[in-house]
């Protein structure tokens, strides 16, 4: 029976994940398909480029959330007795991962998706909320430093794992949180292969959180 639970939570977890915000936001309400704007890819990112800030921030914190409620799934299914209290961070990262790889190969979307990064941020929020908060605090600097989104999220990506890691006061006694972290990082280079060979070739969009002035 606490195998069947697991299973149902794991299920839930990957069509969480794989609920395509920016396509289904885009259709519903800009009658937009963002898959056919832009880079093409249904995610946050693309969203911003294509419908606008209102909708990418709308479409990026639906797909945070995602991943936070997905990763929490662990919690209920501890309290309910169906996963032991030492094996919470476990669980949390094998359903996080599980709504992370539904996003990015999205039942919803033949199995064609976005690259995770916002999911993969709720699941950190999820995991460890402290070190999370710096992770997102390096993505803004970088982002407002390099103005590429795609270079912020592999650095943020990297910085989380690292913390963990080097970081004294954030040092983790579960060393499978590490594992994941690093393994993630990996996941989003692999992801973010093309947006790196456009940032070596000079040809990667930019994004201004804050717009330049216009000279007079």
């Amino acid at each position: 029976m606490q195998v069947l639970y697991i299973l149902f939570g794991a299920m839930f977890a990957y069509l969480l994940g794989s609920v395509p915000t920016a396509v289904w936001w885009g259709k519903a309400f800009y009658n937009v398909d963002v898959r056919e704007h832009g880079s093409g890819n249904p995610g946050a990112t693309n969203t911003f480029r294509v419908l606008g800030k209102r909708a990418g921030i709308i479409v990026m914190l639906a797909d945070i959330v995602k991943g936070m409620v997905a990763t929490s799934l662990a919690v209920p299914l501890m309290n309910l007795g169906f996963i032991p209290e030492a094996n919470l961070v476990t669980f949390k990262i094998i359903f996080g991962v599980i709504a992370v790889t539904g996003h990015i190969f999205s039942i919803f979307l033949n199995f064609k998706g976005g690259k995770g990064v916002a999911t993969l941020l709720g699941m950190m929020v999820a995991v460890n909320y402290e070190v999370a908060l710096i992770s997102i605090a390096i993505f803004i600097v970088t982002l407002l430093v390099s103005k590429y989104v795609s270079l912020a999220s592999i650095i943020s990506a990297l910085a989380f794992p690292s913390i963990l890691t080097f970081i004294p006061r954030f040092k983790t006694s579960e060393p499978l949180l590490i594992i994941f972290g690093f393994f993630l990082f990996i996941v989003i280079v692999w992801t973010h292969q093309k947006n790196i060979r456009r940032i070596v070739d000079g040809e990667e969009n930019k994004t201004y959180i804050i717009k330049k002035r216009e000279s007079d």
